[in-house]
């Protein structure tokens, strides 16, 4: 049976218009939240707007962590590194870029001493690759990067911007076992690619599924309203044998009411789930 989880935020309302955020003074609340949706799990995020607040950062913070996952059955297995979108490795001046790399580094070490198995680096947006270069930085740094992960137990995850053929060529640069896919349902959407041709070009190496629905060069809206082929996705995944995690990244409901729609959310992904398998 596969894992459901939900990023962090989702089960609180939003704070200060903020749409995906590590949440600094609620962060405790999500976990019986969680479980009273029926989830399994929490994708942390890990942003600049609460670092110097997560319980990531601090011996005493994971330990806090722990409890509550223990005490709620809710794990915390993987954790959203909106960091470097807020500080992206593109276009960071090379003082910076190395201290980049080092918290990233930092940040792995942290992953492993509270159990945590996946780190999920965006390359989107903000911090998408767009030139030659940009592309051979990250690649170095990932090669750099990537024994560490390994020492750590700690998977790398990416998710990027690129079209299918485009991001196998970054990933044949960097064979590593520790190197995955993250699948963001919502985003090949937006950029109007083929499901069942990314599934060809790295199906494979898909190590996590964020699940959302967008329309085509546009924004996020519910599940089932927008353009991602989510039932295709799923298919193609049973196909292929795709044993890990679905986190819940959806559109917003009414704010207040964030348990009922998490809930809503995760039957319509168990129920596509269900049609996949038959």
């Amino acid at each position: 049976m596969h894992r459901i989880a939900i990023m962090q935020g989702r089960l609180l309302p939003p704070e200060e218009g903020r749409f995906q955020y590590f949440p600094r003074d609620c962060w405790r609340e999500e976990f019986p939240r969680a479980a009273a949706a029926g989830l399994n799990a929490i994708e942390w995020i890990y942003d600049l707007h609460g670092a110097d607040i997560n319980p990531l950062g601090s011996d005493s913070g994971i330990e806090e962590m722990q409890a509550l996952a223990r005490q709620h059955k809710i794990d915390v297995a993987s954790v959203c590194a909106d960091y470097f979108m807020d500080c992206p490795f593109t276009t960071a001046r090379p003082t910076e870029f190395r201290k980049l790399v080092s918290h990233l580094v930092w940040l792995l070490d942290r992953c492993r001493l509270i159990g945590i198995t996946r780190i999920v680096l965006p390359f989107v947006d903000a911090s998408r690759i767009e030139t030659r270069f940009q592309e051979t930085q990250v690649v170095d740094m990932l090669r750099d990067v990537l024994p560490h992960a390994a020492k750590a137990g700690v998977e790398i995850h990416l998710e990027t911007s690129f079209g299918p053929k485009d991001f196998a060529a970054l990933l044949a640069k960097l064979t590593h076992p520790m190197l995955k896919v993250n699948y963001d349902t919502g985003n090949s959407a937006s950029l109007g690619y083929n499901v069942r041709c990314e599934l060809a070009a790295y199906g494979s190496q898909i190590g996590g599924v964020h699940i959302k629905d967008r329309v085509r060069g546009a924004g996020t809206v519910p599940l089932g309203q927008g353009d991602a082929d989510i039932s295709a996705l799923l298919s193609g995944l049973v196909a292929i044998g795709y044993q890990g995690d679905f986190v819940l990244q959806v559109a917003r409901g009414t704010t207040g009411d964030e348990v009922t729609w998490a809930r809503q959310n995760r039957l319509y992904l168990v129920q596509r789930l269900k049609e996949a398998n038959r």
